[in-house]
């Protein structure tokens, strides 16, 4: 634990050889399913005539949406609404592309034929597209009895009016953050076959997780849980928490099958994953933060509305609460007041995205803090450090009830400052703008200063004046020389990241009084189990649902450790079955859960069972069973290496011989062990709640240059400092960095879901959806300090989403600091700051 050993992942995938669920046939002869769409936002179906389409050649049949009602029940939501939620429209279709028919036939190809012939009567009523309008006093909503607003709360925690009225400085903003996709390489596919015989559901689906969700599907198919099996393939082309949406085609598939009598299987394809799959939240905020003089941020008022788009689909609005614990960021804040409205509107149901309600939270907060920092005549770096929590105040406990288990945040901001150079930056944009020369320029990283050029799609700059040499190499991205004239903006961002969610955070969309009423939620928990063979080898099988991280790769090394062996003596199985595997409610792939209880699983299974092979080796080696170490695949007297017993012979004993074990030696070299994190208690009456288990800390400090001439926007240079607790294996940690930074460059620059004003979906591929390749995200610098969480049992936090969530505000914040203006729209596209340029009056000609 703790060494870059190679991934065990990638020679299969780099050969051709991952097995994807689409590359697997588990039903031969299951016939393929195409959906038919609503082309209206918003409309009421008259009628759905399948007759031609019935009769089509090759296809078994058709189902819409009043005969899928008519053996399932509306999908279970987090909190009661109005507006049930069918996998197929019924009655009324809410969104553009929201499914309303399901063509099944032997081939795709005759499916999509088929979808063509069905007739839908339409009758199109007034879409409703903005949140803000959806959130007014007496919003109308067509069907919606109750309004468009399906839960409005408000919270204090203590006394924010007074905080306010004492501030020296009070700062209100609206902010919104669009809507943007996970865009994953692979897109959903399920396979789905009813049993007529024991009514039961056999459903293959590169499903992610969580697995409540396997209850949501269960009850809305009106099975027991005990009768649907759910079974992950081996390799998923991704998920970042878009895949969760997968469960409600699970349902669709599963009741199409149950209806014609015959296995099912559809994949989706990327216009359907555009237009219909999930969507992160859109959220607008008014954000009020009063400070004193001296900088001391003494209060923070969120009013914030969530569109959680046509319907209310579980896990939603879990984007809106998983960051409640976490409202003060990184700053020690006393008094908080929050207001939370979730509404619906025309729009494709959202759920689950990478950092879910980070990147929402975040570009208010970091914001607002470099506002203030201008406001009070402050460094924004000086600002965050009379702010961020000090070393000695971990574990530290949020004004909302979080628990911060550890971390050193003003080390980090050192790190990152010293990293990019920030007070030579500063002198270089000083000097840029009081249109004198550069004072020098630097090189760094490879020590190169020979003029422009372009590397990983951060473009350098030809012919600048001042800086012998031409740029300047910044963190290896050429750079240029400080000369005036220059647009240069530099930004930072501190963010707190949690990691290993409480289940029962979500359950604050409803008010206390309420939440008695039912089962308190709480918790999290993972499972993971450890078999030795008769020869000696261990397999071992998870059930976090890997979708490319490298779960395989860390469970070999921790199981390993506590075997004395090596990692490539450990095989690790990533497919998944809800019939055979161990499994809690909370496991799946979310929230950056693996490595600080998935991976604790692991461990935990393995290290009972090196208890098991040490209690029969001491009769071997005539000492106690505390004597005994594993190494090498040896057991042997700690002390004496050299004597001993293998591995292989323990096995083989305990297998073909278990009347010679010790009598208190359970018989059997398999574990399973149940791992829960500590503190996640259900949210108190207070409406306190841990919301997660673990929080690391990110630090990110951007440096970008803004074209005078053509709005271009270039990242020079960009350090990101993480604290994530005990890093389990670096290199894949620093991969982890890396996907969360591009998701987080993507909807700062480029990525956003955009609707006409008849709630038309505009960016329905990849022309339009602006989604980054490789050749756009910028390097990155990338450091690690590592304080171990003292409440998970490797000490690890999580780390897959903190860039996600950093990035856009601190892209944000340098943008606006190039061009000295207090707002900017994401993404910050060419058009866009074309347009603050404008009317700033920085447009400059040839």
């Amino acid at each position: 634990m703790g060494q870059s050993v190679p991934r065990v992942e990638d020679e299969a995938l780099l050969r051709g050889r991952g097995r994807f669920l689409d590359d697997l046939n588990p039903v031969p002869g299951a016939a393929q399913v195409a959906f038919v769409r609503s082309p209206f936002a918003h409309a009421r179906i008259d009628s759905v005539d399948v007759k031609a389409a019935a009769e089509a050649p090759g296809v078994m049949g058709v189902v819409t949406g009043a005969q899928l009602a008519a053996v399932c029940a509306p999908m279970g939501a987090v909190i009661p609404c109005d507006v049930p939620y069918y996998p197929l429209a019924v009655g009324s279709a809410r969104y553009a592309g929201e499914p309303v028919a399901a063509v099944a036939a032997r081939d795709r190809y005759r499916a999509e034929d088929a979808g063509e012939l069905v007739v839908v009567d339409y009758s199109p009523l007034e879409p409703l597209l903005d949140p803000l309008v959806a959130a007014g006093v007496g919003a109308a909503y067509i069907g919606a009895p109750s309004g468009a607003v399906v839960s409005d709360r408000t919270f204090n925690y203590g006394d924010p009016d007074a905080a306010f009225e004492a501030a020296d400085l009070v700062l209100q903003r609206r902010f919104r953050f669009p809507r943007w996709s996970g865009a994953p390489v692979e897109c959903a596919c399920v396979v789905a076959d009813w049993n007529p015989a024991d009514r039961s559901l056999t459903a293959w689906a590169n499903f992610q997780g969580p697995f409540t969700l396997h209850t949501v599907a269960a009850a809305a198919l009106g099975l027991p849980a005990s009768k649907l099996r759910l079974i992950t393939p081996p390799d998923s082309g991704g998920s970042f928490g878009v895949k969760a949406s997968v469960v409600s085609y699970i349902v669709a598939l599963g009741a199409v099958s149950r209806i014609l009598g015959i296995p099912v299987r559809w994949t989706e394809d990327r216009s359907e994953h555009l237009a219909s799959s999930s969507m992160a939240t859109e959220r607008i905020t008014d954000l009020t933060a009063g400070f004193s003089a001296e900088g001391r941020l003494l209060a923070l008022r969120y009013d914030t509305v969530e569109d959680v788009g046509a319907y209310l689909r579980a896990p939603e609005p879990a984007s809106l609460y998983r960051m409640h614990g976490t409202l003060t960021g990184a700053y020690r804040v006393e008094h908080l007041a929050v207001r939370n409205r979730v509404v619906l509107t025309n729009r494709c149901p959202t759920g689950l995205n990478r950092g879910f309600g980070g990147p929402q939270m975040y570009l208010p907060l970091e914001r607002t803090m470099a506002l203030a920092a201008a406001r009070l005549e402050l460094d924004p770096a000086e600002l965050a450090r009379r702010n961020l929590l000090r070393a000695d105040e971990f574990p530290h406990r949020t004004a909302s009830g979080g628990l911060y288990d550890s971390g050193d945040y003003h080390a980090c901001l050192d790190d990152a400052l010293a990293a990019i150079g920030y007070e030579q930056i500063r002198r270089e944009q000083a000097a840029a703008r009081s249109g004198g020369p550069a004072e020098n320029c630097r090189a760094v990283a490879d020590g190169r200063a020979d003029g422009g050029s372009v590397l990983g799609g951060v473009r350098g700059v030809d012919g600048v004046v001042g800086c012998e040499g031409g740029g300047s190499t910044l963190g290896g991205v050429q750079g240029v020389g400080r000369s005036n004239g220059r647009l240069l903006g530099i930004g930072l961002a501190c963010v707190v990241e949690p990691s290993v969610s409480n289940m029962g955070y979500v359950s604050l969309a409803e008010p206390p009084e309420r939440r008695r009423v039912g089962l308190p939620k709480s918790g999290n928990s993972e499972a993971a189990g450890v078999a030795m063979n008769p020869l000696g080898g261990v397999t071992v099988r998870l059930s976090t649902v890997p979708q490319g991280q490298g779960h395989r790769t860390v469970a070999a090394q921790v199981v390993a450790d506590e075997l004395g062996l090596r990692p490539d003596q450990v095989d690790v199985l990533s497919g998944f079955d809800t019939h055979s595997d161990a499994w809690t409610v909370s496991s799946g792939n979310y929230s950056s859960r693996f490595s600080g209880i998935g991976a604790a699983a692991a461990s935990e299974a393995a290290r009972r069972l090196a208890d098991r092979l040490r209690s029969i080796a001491a009769e071997h080696l005539e000492c106690a069973p505390s004597d005994v170490v594993l190494r090498d695949g040896r057991a042997s007297v700690a002390g004496h290496p050299a004597g001993g017993v293998s591995l292989r012979r323990l096995a083989g004993q305990a297998h073909w011989n278990p009347e010679s074990l010790p009598a208190d030696v359970e018989v059997g070299l398999a574990v399973t062990a149940f791992v829960s994190a500590p503190n996640l208690q259900p949210p108190n009456d207070n409406d306190e709640v841990v919301a997660a288990a673990a929080h690391g800390f990110v630090v990110d400090i951007a440096v970008v240059e803004v074209d005078p001439h053509t709005a271009e926007l270039s990242v020079l240079d960009y350090v990101t400092v993480h604290d994530a607790g005990t890093l389990l294996h670096p290199r894949l940690a620093d991969g982890q960095v890396l996907g969360s930074f591009a998701h987080g460059f993507g909807p700062a620059t480029g990525e956003r879901v955009v609707y006409d004003k008849e709630g038309t979906l505009l960016t329905g591929s990849f022309m339009d959806y602006l989604c980054p390749t490789a050749a756009e995200v910028p390097p990155l610098r990338i450091l690690h300090r590592e304080t171990p969480s003292p409440f998970t049992p490797l000490g690890a936090k999580g780390l897959g989403e903190g860039n996600t969530m950093s990035a856009p505000s601190a892209l944000a914040n340098a943008v606006c600091d190039a061009l000295g203006i207090d707002d900017i729209e994401l993404p910050m596209s060419a058009p866009g700051i074309w347009e603050a340029m404008r009317v700033k009056g920085l447009l400059r000609s040839e």
